[in-house]
């Protein structure tokens, strides 16, 4: 997903093919599961699909845009303006949920049977049912912006280097890093966690 709906999909990773999202917003998030492709962005936009070429808007019952979109446990889980979460278990109805806070939720990720979602001011919330939601203490006013779990790790990053570990979820400590540029995304595989973010920056560890 995309600018303007735009929409690509791949058999490979190599050739890519434009499909028709029927939207002009941006997408900014997407996710599998229960073989349903799921797609969230701008103005409440929800979009779903069985096989990622044919692309259906679902109803949100909002205008706020989402920023990430999550599966687990049985359940889509999408995040966004204003503290925005909604749940869905087929990807075609969806729930407004009560989060407890009014800053922007920038990602969300299922892992270790709890989804943890992060946004503006340091704001870190998990639940297991992606239901009820608990605020945890992240010890940072930064913005939070990136998660992943791997090798029994939680890890977020953030604005100016910002770093933050925890092995359940709820204790959280700051890394130091060797930067003080925008960490905005990270993610785990093959023994490593690779993180990126403004001028681009690019740091590992294992």
């Amino acid at each position: 997903g995309g600018g303007s709906g735009t929409l690509l999909t791949s058999t490979n990773g190599i050739s890519w093919t434009a499909r028709t999202s029927g939207t002009t917003n941006i997408l900014y998030g997407v996710t599998y599961g229960n073989s349903i492709f799921v797609i969230v962005g701008t103005s409440g936009s929800i979009l779903n699909s069985s096989d990622g070429i044919s692309w259906t808007s679902r109803t949100s019952g909002t205008s706020k845009y989402f920023l990430g979109v999550t599966y687990g446990n049985g359940i889509f889980v999408s995040v966004g303006e204003s503290g925005t979460i909604l749940t869905s278990t087929d990807g075609t109805s969806w729930t407004s949920r009560t989060s407890e806070t009014s800053v922007d939720l920038e990602n969300i990720i299922y892992g270790n049977e709890q989804f943890i979602t992060v946004g503006g001011s340091g704001t870190i919330l998990t639940s297991t049912d992606g239901t009820s939601w608990t605020e945890k203490t992240s010890g940072t006013s930064q913005g939070l912006v990136g998660v992943t779990y791997g090798n029994g790790i939680y890890i977020i990053s953030g604005g100016a280097g910002t770093i933050l570990t925890s092995t359940d979820g709820t204790s959280w400590t700051s890394r130091t890093t060797a930067t003080s540029n925008n960490l905005l995304r990270v993610t785990y595989g093959n023994g490593l966690f690779v993180t990126v973010g403004g001028s681009g920056t690019i740091l590992t560890s294992t």
